[in-house]
């Protein structure tokens, strides 16, 4: 039986969960939410980096990401620049992006992705 390994866990979730080969991590958004979308989304995938390296694997092995955008109209383009220079060569994903209504006014981008874990 696998066990359940919890990163960055509190009482109301964990940042990222390990089971069964696979790291599960939750949405994640930037800190500075005074940038742009540019800036909202490197910062939003360098803590995505953060979570898989302590899931013990790296962008290389994306199985899935899920990406929530403010304003998908006036956003898209700017982070898909963004996402396209950081997935690794020839191993971009499966993907959805959608607009929605987040959880803060000024957060532009919310990233929720599945990785496979580095054996």
């Amino acid at each position: 039986m696998s066990n359940i390994v919890r990163i960055a866990t509190d009482t109301r979730r964990s940042r990222a969960v390990v089971y069964n080969g696979m790291v599960f991590v939750g949405g994640q958004t930037a800190d500075d939410r005074s940038q742009d979308i540019r800036g909202q989304t490197t910062q939003t995938l360098a803590k995505i980096e953060k979570f898989l390296a302590a899931a013990g694997t790296d962008k290389s092995r994306l199985l899935t990401a899920q990406i929530w955008i403010k304003d998908i109209v006036k956003d898209f383009a700017g982070m898909n620049e963004i996402w396209d220079a950081w997935t690794a060569p020839n191993a971009a994903p499966t993907r959805a992006t959608a607009q929605c209504e987040m959880g803060a006014p000024d957060v532009l981008v919310e990233i929720i992705v599945t990785a496979a874990v580095s054996q």
